[in-house]
């Protein structure tokens, strides 16, 4: 398996627009974070969770010239702001993309792409098959890989992360419950979102985050879903424990 973090950044992404701070202004690439996306290769097969504004430029840079499946983990637009640009895959691929979301994700994505999904199609628009998410206790096939949705909360928003063999992948989160936190514990690679050092009231900040990977204990802990007020990299990086690590755009991960 190879997970490429296609963005690591907050929904302004960093740098944010007019600021001037040491960390919008730094020269370390580390530092230029697109919105929150992973690209998971398994199995022979090509997996991309959420695709948000950034997508066409990720997947450009990471040349990700194959794509069987695109998953959400929630609606928000950093998130989902993206999925127009699976166009050339259909057009490349020649086949509808599965889309796998909870109903009421689909829902939001219906509304907001209303064009993909009219009766009456413009000719070139997106191409999608649209597979909803059920039960967030059972796992479920993407393209014959086996993926585990681990229920976490947005504030009050559920959400879903996924656990896909040893990795799981769970951003956007201030509350994991003990049986979610059950569903992740033996995972060797996890990405955790860890927004800024002080709390916040719909992510985890950086110490909480830190307190999680601890108790779950994977071989390597990546934090993502980064703003610009959490520090620069490589000084946050100088204050974690050897087996946590912060994501940066691009960084590649195996997992054999």
């Amino acid at each position: 398996m190879q997970i490429t973090i296609l963005g690591s950044g907050t929904s302004q992404g960093v740098p944010v627009i007019g600021c001037h701070c040491a960390v919008c202004r730094s020269l370390d690439y580390r530092d230029k974070r697109l919105r929150v996306s992973v690209h998971v290769a398994v199995g022979g097969k090509s997996i991309v969770i959420d695709s948000g504004p950034d997508f066409r430029q990720q997947v450009l840079r990471e040349r990700v010239d194959h794509l069987d499946a695109l998953l959400f983990t929630h609606e928000h637009k950093d998130h989902t702001a993206g999925m127009d640009d699976i166009r050339s895959y259909n057009f490349k691929q020649q086949r509808d993309m599965p889309v796998y979301a909870e109903q009421r994700v689909l829902d939001q994505l219906k509304r907001e792409f209303a064009y993909i999904f009219a009766d009456y199609k413009y000719p070139g628009v997106p191409r999608v098959q649209t597979i909803p998410i059920l039960d967030d206790q059972s796992s479920f096939m993407v393209e014959g890989v086996e993926v585990h949705p681990i229920r976490a909360l947005h504030y009050k928003l559920p959400i879903l992360g996924y656990r896909i063999g040893d990795f799981t992948y769970l951003t956007d989160a201030n509350y994991i419950s003990p049986e979610s936190m059950e569903r992740i514990r033996g995972s060797r690679v996890i990405v955790l979102n860890a927004l800024r050092r002080e709390s916040h009231i719909s992510h985890f900040s950086l110490p909480e985050a830190v307190d999680i990977l601890t108790d779950l204990a994977p071989q390597r802990g990546y934090l993502t879903h980064i703003s610009h007020l959490l520090g620069r990299h490589r000084e946050v990086e100088a204050e974690l424990p050897d087996f946590i690590r912060l994501a940066y755009d691009g960084l590649r991960v195996e997992l054999n």
